[in-house]
């Protein structure tokens, strides 16, 4: 049984997964504190957040922006040193007072921050996609080499490790190969031939979760079910015809292990981030999320198929990339960064945190 609070340090604490942890802290205040909150342009969200939580440290990425909420907060008497720039984060990820690191910055910008983590054996709990996507096994290395533990929060790879026992090394022995589901997104019905006519609106009105919006455009292309592949082939040390992909409308079946005896190992529940972040914060324990309880008598049918291809285009990339030269995943991930960025009216943080003098913080 946890006896001292473990000090947790959130990079990106205002958007889905970043509120979804606090929320699941704030159910277990013996367990858990907010050692540091970062965000990249909710200025307004991560001062409400600092009022409440009282954090040692926030970051946001310029000075200026640092500067007002760092005046705001005085003004309020909260004491929190308000830090900026990408080196702040890395140094706030490695910082020896913080246990547990919850990577939930969008986009390549997190890989920096989450390699500080591994490299410092952090509790790290990953929701980055992207930077095992670009890390690869430089990022992998990295965990290995700070004796990090590395616990995944997107759904379908907790629900992988969920399945499979905790001695890494009987993986392999265990496993013929993963499916990993997928809704299908917001076009899974839709005629292929009108999807060039799609409104950023449209393609972010994701069927069961409310996320962000470059994380919705992927999911309405399953794009993010690509990076997922890639992810789950480092994750997991697999290879990449290891790795299969199921559309499952229902998402409750949050993703399977198929055994080498045939034998299938699932973990199902209701849609909820709060479930793998919560099993992520207490591991190898488990304590209550909030998320409300699956009521089998009322489910009605789960319903199972394999993606389309002409639909989904992107998906085939996955493998392809695994497949190529060292760096083609890095190239497919920085590919459809620039693509999202350029169909959304609005930037969003992945190329934009800016690097501004770096802070020295105190050991």
């Amino acid at each position: 049984m946890t006896t001292t609070r473990q000090r947790v340090c959130i990079l990106g604490a205002t958007g889905s997964v970043g509120t979804n942890t606090l929320d699941v802290i704030a159910r277990h205040p013996d367990r858990f504190e907010v050692f540091a909150l970062t965000a990249h342009s909710r200025v307004d969200a991560l001062f409400a957040q600092c009022l409440q939580w009282r954090p040692l440290y926030a970051v946001l990425p310029n000075a200026a922006q640092a500067n007002e909420l760092g005046r705001r907060l005085r003004a309020q008497g909260v004491p929190t040193e308000v830090l900026s720039g990408a080196q702040a984060l890395c140094e706030l990820a490695a910082h020896p007072d913080v246990d547990a690191v919850m990577a939930a910055i969008v986009g390549a910008t997190g890989l920096a921050p989450c390699l500080a983590a591994a490299r410092a054996g952090k509790n790290l709990l990953l929701a980055n996609k992207e930077a095992l996507v670009v890390g690869g096994k430089l990022f992998m290395d990295a965990v290995h080499a700070g004796g990090a533990m590395l616990l995944p929060i997107d759904s379908e790879h907790s629900a992988i490790f969920q399945c499979l026992p905790e001695d890494r090394s009987a993986w392999p022995q265990r496993i013929d190969h993963i499916l990993l589901t997928s809704s299908g997104g917001p076009f899974r019905r839709r005629d292929p031939g009108t999807l060039a006519t799609v409104t950023p609106d449209e393609a972010c009105a994701h069927p069961n979760f409310a996320m962000g919006r470059k994380i919705s455009v992927d999911s309405a292309t399953m794009m993010n079910k690509a990076l997922e592949v890639i992810e789950a082939r480092w994750l997991f040390d697999l290879a990449p015809e290891q790795i299969r992909v199921l559309i499952h409308p229902q998402q409750i079946v949050h993703s399977m292990v198929v055994c080498r005896d045939n034998s299938v190992l699932a973990q199902l529940g209701t849609p909820d981030m709060r479930v793998p972040i919560a099993f992520g914060l207490s591991f190898p324990e488990r304590i209550e999320s909030g998320a409300s309880k699956l009521d089998f008598g009322t489910l009605g049918g789960l319903s199972f198929e394999p993606p389309d291809h002409a639909r989904y285009p992107g998906l085939a990339l996955a493998w392809e990339a695994l497949r190529a030269p060292e760096g083609s995943a890095t190239v497919l991930n920085a590919a459809n960064e620039e693509a999202v960025a350029a169909f959304l009216p609005e930037p969003f943080a992945s190329t934009r945190f800016t690097v501004s003098t770096p802070t020295r913080l105190p050991p």
